[in-house]
């Protein structure tokens, strides 16, 4: 995601510290570190953007424990200071990373999560980048590893070329599909569904988003 340098972006990071992790050693040996409260089931959203999305399941869903990851710094800006506005001192459920998808493997120790989200990640539309997007195969082993028994990943998109990318991808790294739909807000899987902000631009004027829900 591109966006202008966000004006004093690190102290404005740093004034919302506590939702923030940045020692990817604590993490790892514990993943409940950050949070306050008993332990709960643990999901990731990997881009949370502006923070739509992970600020909403963190409302919507208390007795599950968020972490969002977002790889530019000023767009975590964003994200943080609207889970700060959303709720006074943040929420006991929701924590902050900035990284990428690449560096998964530092914060997080094997079978942590029960669900991750890959919420409108870049197409890279080109054929020669197929390899950097999120639900390329070498990605979606890391994911496998990263996944409770049973546990999910769940896709939004609306590009329909990444989609149909992906499923390929998800039946070559042993993925079974759970839910399927090209139209998810008309579905029966739209109920509770959460939107992003590119979601809730792309609904607006009309355009479908496809999702899936797949297992191993």
């Amino acid at each position: 995601m591109r966006m202008r340098k966000k004006k004093h972006g690190e102290e404005r990071l740093r004034a919302a510290g506590h939702l923030l992790c940045t020692s990817a050693a604590q993490t790892k040996e514990d993943p409940y570190a950050p949070f306050i409260g008993d332990k709960k089931p643990l999901h990731l959203e990997i881009g949370c953007g502006k923070g739509q999305f992970a600020v909403g399941m963190a409302t919507a869903h208390p007795d599950v424990d968020f972490y969002a990851m977002e790889r530019v710094s000023d767009v975590m800006v964003c994200a943080v200071e609207k889970a700060l506005a959303a709720s006074e001192d943040g929420f006991d459920n929701l924590r902050f990373i900035v990284g990428d998808a690449g560096t998964l493997a530092d914060w997080f120790a094997p079978h942590t999560f029960d669900c991750i989200y890959l919420n409108f990640s870049d197409p890279w539309p080109k054929a020669g980048h197929y390899k950097r997007r999120l639900t390329y195969r070498a990605f979606l082993e890391l994911y496998k590893t990263l996944l409770k028994a049973g546990g999910v990943l769940r896709l939004k998109t609306d590009n329909e070329g990444l989609y149909d990318f992906s499923l390929e991808e998800f039946a070559a790294a042993g993925f079974r599909i759970v839910k399927e739909s090209r139209d998810l807000h008309n579905s029966p899987y739209n109920e509770g569904n959460v939107m992003t902000e590119y979601e809730t631009n792309f609904s607006s004027r009309g355009m479908p988003i496809y999702f899936a829900e797949v297992t191993v």
